[in-house]
C-alpha cells in the first residue's frame, strides 16, 4: 500500500483543496461551491481514463480497495491521512518555522499555493498547519453527502 500512484495522489489533493472554505476562522472568504470543481474534476478524470484505460482501471481498483479499508476502519484511515498531510507540510516548510510562505507552498504543496489566500484565514501571509487542517475540515463538511 506504500506505493501510491502519482495519479491517485493528484486525485486526493484535488479532492482535498478546491474551493476551500475556512470554517470557524475569522477572515475566511471562500464559498463552499463544490459542484463546479467536482464537475471539472470528473471531466479531467474521464479524459485521463480515455487516454489511459489500463492505468485508469488499476487506479480505480486501488481506490475501491482503499475505500473498503477505510470503511472497515475509518479512524485508522483518517489518522493515516492526517499523518501524510502533516509530513507533506513539514517537508514543504523549508525553513522549519511551522508555517508555509507562498514560495514554500509553490515549491512543495501546489494546491495549497493555488488556494493560499483562502487557506490563510488570518491574512498574515503564511499558512499554518492549523489553518490548513481547518480548511480541509471545512471542505470535507461542505462535501458531505456528495458522491466523489
Amino acid at each position: 500500500m506504500k506505493t501510491i500512484s502519482i495519479a491517485a495522489i493528484a486525485m486526493w489533493v484535488a479532492c482535498a483543496f478546491p474551493a476551500l472554505a475556512a470554517d470557524g476562522l475569522p477572515g475566511a472568504t471562500v464559498r463552499a461551491d463544490a459542484a463546479r470543481p467536482q464537475g471539472e474534476r470528473k471531466a479531467r478524470l474521464e479524459a485521463w481514463c480515455k487516454a489511459n484505460p489500463e492505468k485508469c482501471r488499476e487506479m480505480q481498483a486501488r481506490r475501491e480497495a482503499r475505500r473498503a479499508q477505510c470503511k472497515a476502519d475509518p479512524e485508522k484511515c483518517r489518522a493515516e491521512m492526517q499523518a501524510r498531510g502533516q509530513e507533506r507540510f513539514k517537508k514543504a516548510d523549508a525553513n522549519g518555522d511551522g508555517s508555509l510562505t507562498r514560495e514554500e507552498a509553490r515549491n512543495g504543496m501546489r494546491m495549497v499555493a493555488r488556494h493560499f489566500d483562502q487557506i490563510d484565514a488570518n491574512k498574515d501571509g503564511v499558512v499554518t498547519l492549523e489553518e490548513l487542517q481547518a480548511a480541509r475540515k471545512a471542505r470535507a463538511e461542505s462535501r458531505k453527502g456528495q458522491k466523489i
